[in-house]
């Protein structure tokens, strides 16, 4: 009897064992796919940065200013990303935005990418004024973490002028969006940088509820441009 039930049982655990495997088979497609799709994502962020930063702003002579930003600076999801919101500053603007990233380290999945990562290129031939804009990607990191990313900016940028550009309260973050602001807001204050709080500009969002319509850009753009021009003459003032 014995015997008996134990041939009568191998073919279920034959089948058992069969659909483990076929789970665990599975479990690393997945996984790989999801890898590889997050990777090319990255690549796509990557192109469009580099994209962006060949295409400057030419907005009249004088002051050269520097963006170093997220998707919006980059222009994600227009049609003419050279049209993102640094289109609208005054003077010649040179926009290093790379989708995804922001004040910490951890923002972004795809590596050393951080605004502080990224300040040594975008500075490389020189700037008046350095624009940082963003923190909605930061929505899930901590203070500690956000600090430290704004600690590591500052120094990359050393004594050129910077004012911050904070987040705006997109609909899909926007329940974030006054903590990070506070947060940046603090920090600016800390280290001698300008802060632009975006938490009550009333912008025009995609349907993602996340990214800006060209409306929304020209918007945000005449904003922080708005700002600029009394960055700039602040910093003319003092240097008679």
């Amino acid at each position: 009897m014995v015997l008996r039930g134990v041939a009568a049982r191998k073919p279920l655990v034959l089948t058992l064992l069969a659909a483990l495997a076929a789970s665990v088979v599975l479990t690393f497609q997945l996984t790989d796919d999801a890898e590889g799709a997050f990777a090319q994502r990255c690549e796509r962020f990557a192109e469009a940065s580099a994209w962006r930063a060949d295409h400057d702003n030419d907005n009249g002579p004088g002051t050269r200013v520097v963006v170093i930003g997220d998707s919006y600076s980059a222009g994600l999801r227009l049609d003419r990303p050279e049209e993102s919101w640094p289109a609208h500053l005054p003077g010649t603007v040179h926009v290093d935005g790379f989708s995804g990233s922001g004040f910490s380290a951890r923002a972004s999945g795809c590596g050393p990418v951080s605004f502080a990562d990224r300040a040594p290129r975008a500075l490389a031939d020189g700037a008046d004024l350095v624009v940082a804009e963003g923190g909605l990607n930061d929505y899930d990191r901590t203070e500690a973490e956000i600090t430290e990313g704004f600690r590591r900016l500052v120094r990359a940028v050393g004594d050129v002028p910077m004012l911050v550009v904070g987040p705006p309260p997109a609909p899909l973050r926007g329940r974030h969006v006054a903590r990070v602001d506070e947060v940046l807001g603090d920090l600016a204050a800390r280290h001698g940088a300008t802060y632009l709080s975006m938490v009550d500009a009333d912008l025009r969002y995609l349907d993602d509820g996340l990214h800006l319509t060209p409306g929304g850009h020209e918007e945000f753009g005449d904003l922080v441009a708005a700002s600029v021009v009394q960055v700039v003459e602040v910093e003319v003032a003092d240097r008679r």
